[in-house]
């Protein structure tokens, strides 16, 4: 499930298990269905400062999509190319 700030400010959630949900502000998050239960989630959505949208909805996901969003598994130092260097340097 996902969850929307509908707020300008940043959100600290409280969530099941010890964790805590930081949510910036018009950004979405997800959340399992157990921790929709959780009292401090419900607080929330009936004050109207957060939202639960579906996961396929309009709103964009903030983090954990599959997209290729940072660097490869081939990106960073790379392991010689060609040349090896061998000796005393």
């Amino acid at each position: 499930m996902d969850i929307l700030n509908k707020t300008s400010r940043p959100l600290k959630i409280s969530l099941p298990g010890g964790k805590v949900l930081r949510l910036g502000p018009a950004k979405v998050g997800q959340i399992t269905a157990k921790a929709v239960a959780h009292p401090a989630v419900q607080k929330l959505l009936e004050e109207g400062v957060v939202e639960l949208v579906n996961g396929d909805g309009g709103a964009q996901s903030s983090g954990g999509d599959s997209n290729n969003s940072g660097p490869g598994p081939s990106s960073g130092f790379s392991s010689g190319g060609g040349i090896r260097r061998t000796g005393n340097r």
